[in-house]
């Protein structure tokens, strides 16, 4: 009994937490408009659910020592509020590989003036396909990044105009490997506050899933997810913050 109790012990010894959060309900979740990186404030909804994620978390006993986020006000509100709620003061790391996938033309649409304007595949398509890519913006366009304040000094090359599925993972990737993970092998306990899409495709590197696979996952706002890693960075098991209530 002892030895079994030991070995479980270590193993948990050599496990670390992360969470991943989607922000709370923005103002454009709740009125069905493509956000992508256009950065819109959170709605009444959508702060009160980032409080309710941080005492579930702090309830469950979780606390973190470093947190990721995009640059999004959306995401950085929701961060904020789930930190101030829990009294923690840790490290909060802001980029623009965590934010959401760019909806290029479509951003700023609610879906039926986007389908009378494109047509209904290239909106159903983007939606549905992992490589589809929405319309894109001319570069000249006041929604493009590089005209932003915040993406200045980034490599105008690297910032999208529209992005398929498969584009927002090969975004993220390298920030998973050169960043994140990097700190996880290191023991810290994270929280990746950012987007439905791209933690979507963090998932695909969490748990290996298929484009398809990818695009049947669902993530709701202000809901902590939870993966038990190994020392390696490994996922050994996930589940809803909410389900060990």
């Amino acid at each position: 009994m002892r030895q079994a109790l030991a070995a479980t012990d270590n193993v948990q010894s050599l496990t670390t937490k992360l969470v991943l959060l989607r922000h709370g309900q923005s103002i454009w979740n709740r009125d069905k408009i493509f956000t992508g990186w256009s950065d819109v404030a959170l709605s009444p909804k959508g702060e009160q659910e980032a409080r309710q994620a941080a005492l579930l978390l702090q309830q469950a006993g979780f606390t973190f020592d470093l947190c990721f986020t995009s640059m999004l006000q959306r995401a950085t509100t929701t961060a904020r509020i789930v930190l101030e709620t829990m009294r923690l003061d840790i490290p909060v790391i802001q980029n623009w590989r965590l934010n959401e996938r760019h909806y290029g033309a479509l951003e700023g649409m609610a879906r039926w003036p986007a389908i009378k304007q494109f047509g209904v595949w290239p909106i159903l398509g983007c939606q549905i396909k992992f490589d589809a890519m929405p319309p894109v913006l001319h570069r000249d366009d006041i929604r493009y990044p590089g005209h932003q304040r915040l993406y200045h000094g980034i490599d105008p090359a690297l910032l999208p105009a529209g992005e398929s599925m498969q584009q927002t993972l090969a975004r993220l990737t390298p920030y998973w490997f050169d960043t994140i993970l990097p700190e996880i092998r290191h023991g810290k306990r994270i929280l990746i506050v950012s987007h439905r899409n791209t933690l979507r495709v963090l998932r695909m590197l969490l748990d290996q899933l298929t484009p398809l696979q990818v695009m049947k996952q669902k993530f709701s706002t202000g809901r902590p997810l939870v993966y038990e890693l190994d020392r390696h960075g490994q996922a050994l098991q996930h589940y809803y913050a909410d389900q060990l209530a």
